[in-house]
């Protein structure tokens, strides 16, 4: 609009300014990304945790045994093809408290199964068949307290003396260490004590028997008995499955030539309580039934649970003339014709004087 109040002049009104529509501010994405991602992770965790998954057999079966970890069982799982992560499984299982008390047995899973399931059935600690281990070199005793401390037994002979147990298994006047086979032994929870140890009679009857039959002419063993006395021996003088034939033709060597056995595990049986940890002369002196130092012969019964491996040895002995060894200190042995040459191994390998 022209406004004058000049003929001359002219005056401008102000345009009115047009106001601006306010701009519109775009969400921000990161809380979308953030959404889909834990999504995304509870749906995987979903997947690896609660789907089940199909055992590469029907009925599955997982077997713990002692002293195992959960990680190594977590690991067995996942190369199995059971579970589809065994890092989740090893941290759920520590987030429950199941790695520190996983129990040791057979857990059988009849069809497809999730992580989730076999959690619950480790925490339960309740498997299907129980195991129990006796260790191959372990004396009779420590078999009997292994199996009083299981929790899975019925316990009928815990208060039975050796002499009881032996008389229900119908070995009455017998000794029993060297009878039962060192091995692991499954059962269903709730089973007797005395059913577990005539199982493992049993056992060692069979493996002795079968020793026997299959063992060298010429032994200087009288009874299966007597060779179960010697794999005792060899059991505890070794834990190397290739020394235990040389090990065992020293010995046979020895009684062949009527020289004493003179070996030291024989001596640490017959000292029973004595025993704190080392032998010294003065033991080596001391008679007892079983010091192979002072008397000649075997001792009069196995001073320990001898395995497989050592049934086999005393029944074949390696084909050698060595009367003497001594252990390297690395768990391997050095077998020696004659005195002379041992007594250098000994300097070597004992004393640390030979090169």
């Amino acid at each position: 609009m022209l406004v004058s109040s000049h003929p001359w002049s002219i005056t401008l009104s102000p345009i009115p300014a047009v106001p601006a529509k306010p701009r519109r501010k775009s969400p921000a994405l990161w809380p979308r990304i953030l959404l889909l991602a834990v999504l995304a992770a509870a749906a995987w965790l979903c997947w690896v945790v609660l789907l089940p998954v199909t055992p590469p057999q029907t009925p599955y079966k997982l077997t713990v045994g002692p002293n195992r970890t959960l990680g190594q069982v977590a690991r067995n799982l996942s190369e199995e093809g059971v579970i589809r992560n065994r890092q989740v499984m090893i941290l759920l299982a520590r987030a429950q408290g199941i790695d520190r008390r996983i129990k040791a047995g057979l857990y059988q899973f009849n069809e497809s199964v999730s992580m989730w399931n076999i959690l619950q059935r480790l925490a339960e600690g309740r498997p299907d068949e129980a195991s129990l281990t006796a260790i191959e070199g372990w004396t009779f005793r420590q078999f009997r307290q292994a199996v009083d401390k299981s929790q899975d037994i019925e316990h009928g002979a815990r208060e039975m003396s050796d002499a009881q147990i032996l008389q229900q298994l119908g070995l009455e006047g017998a000794s029993a260490e060297g009878l039962f086979f060192p091995s692991t032994y499954l059962f269903t929870p709730g089973s007797s004590d005395m059913e577990l140890y005539r199982r493992a009679f049993d056992t060692m009857k069979q493996q002795l028997d079968a020793a026997w039959a299959a063992r060298k002419a010429d032994l200087p063993y009288r009874t299966p008995y007597e060779l179960l006395i010697m794999a005792s021996l060899i059991e505890k003088e070794t834990s190397l499955d290739a020394d235990r034939p040389l090990v065992a033709a020293v010995f046979v060597n020895r009684l062949k030539t009527g020289m004493r056995l003179q070996t030291d595990p024989s001596v640490i049986y017959g000292m029973g309580a004595a025993y704190k940890g080392n032998i010294s002369k003065a033991d080596l002196r001391r008679d007892t039934p079983y010091n192979t130092y002072t008397r000649g012969g075997m001792p009069p019964t196995p001073i320990a649970l001898p395995g497989k491996a050592s049934l086999l040895a005393a029944a074949n002995p390696a084909d050698s003339r060595a009367l003497y060894f001594v252990a390297r200190g690395d768990g391997t042995s050095y077998f020696s014709e004659t005195l002379d040459e041992h007594n250098q191994a000994v300097r070597k390998y004992i004393l640390k004087k030979g090169g």
